[in-house]
């Protein structure tokens, strides 16, 4: 079906509407949704086979020239004399689209993408053009997952590149799961698989040099729910904020409720401004409790409590909580967006003390060869 066909279709339904009385209009309304829907789901078929066809164009494209540039590559020069000559021809013949430097990016994203089974047909042009951008293939691969599984818009996927997602994501990954998270994103098997340090909270539109209250900043995560959510991950839906608790005529606040459908648990978040205290850790713990208590059904799991904090020491959050904690968890925030270079730096001293803290946990006792066997 044709975009003027659909449009016009859409135009004598609003005027079917206005012409009829509020009686007849609320009787047609179900119809009327129904139609509605069909006229919108045939629109966005329609954008994404030609979305799907130009993508596929441009790799064709870039194959061919990719293959006339291999023909005379010992002439110098010769690639982009190539690219000057179709860009002319082509501006010509089909208008826009077609200058040098978008005949470029066609040339690298076959280059990138040489095998085409490679390509998702969910991604656009601009998509695919973000991706080109990142240098690491496991990388490119992750964004590309996630957009799928995610339906992130080209928005997104810039942002979640320059907060280098997949790098905070895989700082706590072996091999293996660092393979897993390339080829299929990010999957949420564990509490610590949801868990990213740092959260970066750019979106606030907070200065990280100005004074700040606990309250502003909760009410700027509020403002921007929907890219708070984003940056929290897959799964969470907003329950609550300023929940309060009564324990023997005592009044409690946690700062945020969310639930996490996958993992099918409570989370709770409080915001700390400053350094984190044992004092904090300690009250998150009792939040926790009383969630498991008191507030979840049979079918939940255990609650998650994250703290988010400006700074913290390790130290305090190991010898605070028990070692065998799986539930409080606690990561520092940023109110602006790192450089790559400022990000990875701080990514890499968070490795460090992640395998200097593995490397202090008990080895287990190796079994005497003369012991037998129970």
């Amino acid at each position: 079906m044709c975009p003027e066909l659909l449009r016009g279709i859409s135009m004598k339904l609003k005027n079917v509407k206005k012409g009829g009385s509020t009686k007849t209009i609320a009787k047609r309304q179900t119809v009327y949704d129904r139609i509605r829907a069909i006229i919108e789901n045939a629109r966005g078929n329609v954008a994404r086979a030609v979305n799907t066809e130009m993508v596929m164009a441009y790799w064709q494209i870039g194959k061919e020239i990719v293959k006339e540039e291999q023909r005379g590559q010992k002439r110098a020069g010769y690639g982009e004399a190539i690219l000057r000559r179709l860009s002319g021809k082509l501006t010509t013949d089909f208008g826009k689209g077609f200058d040098e430097s978008n005949l470029r990016n066609i040339r690298t994203f076959y280059l990138t993408y040489p095998k085409r089974d490679a390509m998702r047909h969910e991604l656009s042009w601009t998509h695919y053009r973000i991706l080109m951008r990142i240098d690491k293939a496991e990388a490119r691969s992750f964004y590309a997952a996630e957009c799928v599984a995610n339906n992130w818009s080209a928005r997104e996927l810039e942002r979640q590149k320059g907060s280098l997602l997949f790098e905070r994501l895989a700082l706590s990954k072996d091999k293996k799961g660092l393979m897993q998270l390339a080829q299929k994103g990010q999957e949420l098997q564990t509490y610590e698989d949801m868990i990213k340090d740092p959260y970066i909270l750019e979106f606030t539109g907070l200065s990280p040099h100005s004074k700040l209250y606990e309250s502003k900043l909760e009410q700027a995560l509020i403002d921007n729910l929907s890219k708070f959510l984003l940056e929290l991950g897959k799964g969470f839906t907003f329950v609550a904020r300023q929940k309060r608790i009564s324990l023997d005529g005592d009044h409690f606040y946690i700062d945020l409720v969310f639930y996490n459908t996958i993992l099918k648990c409570f989370v709770l978040v409080d915001l700390k401004i400053g350094k984190l205290l044992h004092q904090d850790i300690g009250q998150m713990q009792m939040y926790v409790n009383y969630y498991d208590r008191s507030a979840k059904q049979s079918d939940d799991n255990p609650t998650v409590g994250l703290i988010l904090c400006e700074d913290k020491k390790e130290a305090v959050v190991r010898y605070t909580l028990s070692k065998d904690n799986k539930q409080i968890f606690a990561s520092r925030y940023k109110l602006y967006l790192p450089t790559e270079a400022e990000l990875i730096k701080e990514l890499k001293r968070e490795r460090c003390l992640v395998e200097s803290e593995i490397k202090k946990l008990p080895k287990p006792a190796k079994r005497s060869g003369k012991e037998k066997k129970p």
